[in-house]
């Protein structure tokens, strides 16, 4: 890392996540536990299990191969947490390294494709304009003289809108189911950077970002708002 990465990494950082692994574990055995939504939901869930963390040189080799810079409050997560697991909604997908590299474990068995993460996260206008435009274009059927030739030009431009959405979430991180097909992405470039946003699109709603009190939600606040739930659910509180 350069002088200035290494600023950028340690920036912010000042969420306090001592303790937090062994609050998180604890709930395992506190006597509402399974009231916690994705804790234990039909024999399945993160059951309050929390990947082993990342040592310093593992998640500088993160960054170098993915080329980003994790948001401080995330990476440090890595370092002094886990490296995935227990957490909102479903748990956090957990980064794992294997031969082909690091990569977010999506439901256990699907590898994250990191091939946009470098690129700006797109703003809100911008994600509306292409689609704007990509609607514009759709194949019109009485502008063809047969079925065949239409069908091929429609399945072009629904393979475009499946391109183009990848492209409204490059430069972010999928890192946690909600359920229903919705999930929550952690922005790591751009001005959006460090911000969480939640992703409707499977029932055609938006991509839109997370807010409490008027400001972007960060992840540490999000991590640690959860646990505070999470700890009276179980609890009883």
């Amino acid at each position: 890392m350069t002088s200035d990465e290494q600023a950028l990494a340690a920036s912010g950082s000042g969420v306090d996540w001592s303790g937090v692994r062994e609050r998180v574990a604890a709930l395992r055995d506190a006597p509402f536990a399974e009231k916690v939504f994705g804790a234990r939901w039909q024999g399945s869930g993160h059951d309050f299990l929390l990947e082993p963390s990342l040592s310093e040189a593992e998640l500088t080799e993160v960054e170098e191969q993915l080329g980003v810079i994790l948001p401080s409050d995330y990476r440090t997560f890595l370092l002094k947490v886990g490296a995935g697991g227990a957490g909102p909604f479903y748990g956090l997908f957990p980064l794992r390294r294997d031969g082909q590299g690091w990569h977010w474990s999506k439901h256990g068995k699907v590898r994250s494709d990191n091939a946009l993460l470098g690129k700006p996260f797109p703003s809100v206008e911008e994600r509306a304009r292409w689609s704007e435009e990509l609607d514009a274009r759709e194949p019109v059927k009485d502008s063809f003289s047969d079925e065949q030739s239409y069908l091929t030009a429609y399945r072009a431009w629904d393979d475009e809108w499946e391109e183009l959405n990848d492209e409204m979430t490059a430069g972010a991180i999928c890192l946690s189911h909600e359920g229903c097909g919705y999930y929550t992405w952690l922005v790591v470039t751009g001005p959006e950077r460090g911000t969480l946003w939640e992703d409707l699109r499977a029932c055609d709603g938006l991509l839109q970002p997370l807010s409490a009190a008027g400001h972007r939600v960060s992840f540490g606040e999000w991590y640690l708002d959860w646990l505070a739930m999470a700890t009276s659910q179980a609890c009883g509180r």
